[in-house]
């Protein structure tokens, strides 16, 4: 069997292919994928026996989970961890550099396209439609309160979610953009609230912390990351890795709004005969303000 980095070629992340392979682990080497999954990427850059010991099993267990997503050795796994914890950590010079360094000859036009396409084809095989519908049936249980934020780029996402839901469904709330306001915030969540969070690399230490608070709150997390896995993962009822590969200094914001426009899309159905009175009236007040050119008679 190769090593991963020649069979791989850093396509996919250990966590992607932990999650990939889900149905043929047995419930010992289960232990050894939850373990990882709580504290990716970092509960497994410990030794082989502190690993072992952690997850309750032996080494040997701990070897055959490994070989079935491909890593033939246990220094070969940790390479690849530590690789993938240097890819979190960048700034957006260093993604560019490297980017203008490995960009094949083509039009930006299509080297956008190529990407984006890749985003979501990965994206798509690591969030099952099961978990999809969960995360639906979750936000349409509207006596459970929701709450959306976002990060210094990502606050663009939530916005964009929040403006549509609020409309969908009742008791819909977006943190306010100052951030030394989000403990107030945090005194509306209850127990069994929802709260929708966008991290991505280079994992924002101010959400990750609400984000504990609001686990000990009881609140339920459904968090928008990337494939490298927030630390807020660990506190997550439902996490979706969401390929973020850009070709700039930046990263992709693509597929993640892809997520969370199927989201709105799926919502409004399933809740279309409450929606639909909302947006009549939404639409009524619209007329009242004059807020838009009205349509032609």
């Amino acid at each position: 069997m190769n090593d991963a980095p020649a069979k791989h070629d850093n396509s996919h992340t250990i966590a992607e292919l932990l999650r990939s392979q889900l149905n043929k682990f047995s419930p010992a080497e289960m232990k050894i994928v939850n373990h990882l999954q709580a504290n990716y990427p970092m509960s497994g850059l410990v030794s082989i026996t502190e690993l072992s010991e952690n997850c309750g099993v032996s080494t040997p267990t701990v070897m055959r989970t490994l070989k079935k997503i491909d890593y033939s050795s246990f220094p070969t796994f940790q390479k690849a961890l530590k690789d993938e914890l240097q890819q979190t950590l960048s700034d957006p010079i260093a993604k560019h550099d490297k980017w203008a360094t490995d960009a094949p000859e083509s039009h930006v036009l299509n080297k956008v396209a190529d990407t984006v396409t890749t985003n979501l084809r990965h994206s798509l095989n690591q969030i099952s439609h099961e978990q999809f519908d969960a995360i639906i049936d979750l936000l349409a249980q509207q006596d459970q309160a929701l709450h959306i934020v976002g990060g210094r780029i990502t606050s663009a996402f939530a916005r964009y979610l929040n403006t549509h839901l609020e409309v969908i469904r009742e008791n819909v709330y977006l943190f306010p953009e100052a951030v030394a306001l989000w403990p107030h915030h945090m005194l509306k969540i209850k127990p069994n609230d929802v709260m929708i969070v966008f991290d991505v690399r280079r994992y924002e230490q101010d959400l990750i912390t609400i984000s504990k608070l609001a686990d000990t709150r009881g609140a339920k997390i459904i968090l928008f990351t990337d494939q490298w896995l927030s630390p807020i993962a660990g506190y997550a009822t439902h996490t979706l890795p969401i390929r973020i590969e850009g070709k700039s200094g930046w990263d992709s914001g693509v597929v993640t709004l892809f997520f969370a426009e199927a989201i709105v899309v799926a919502l409004e159905e399933k809740l279309w005969a409450q929606t639909s009175a909302r947006m009549r009236e939404l639409e009524d007040m619209f007329d009242l303000t004059e807020r838009f050119k009205k349509r032609m008679e």
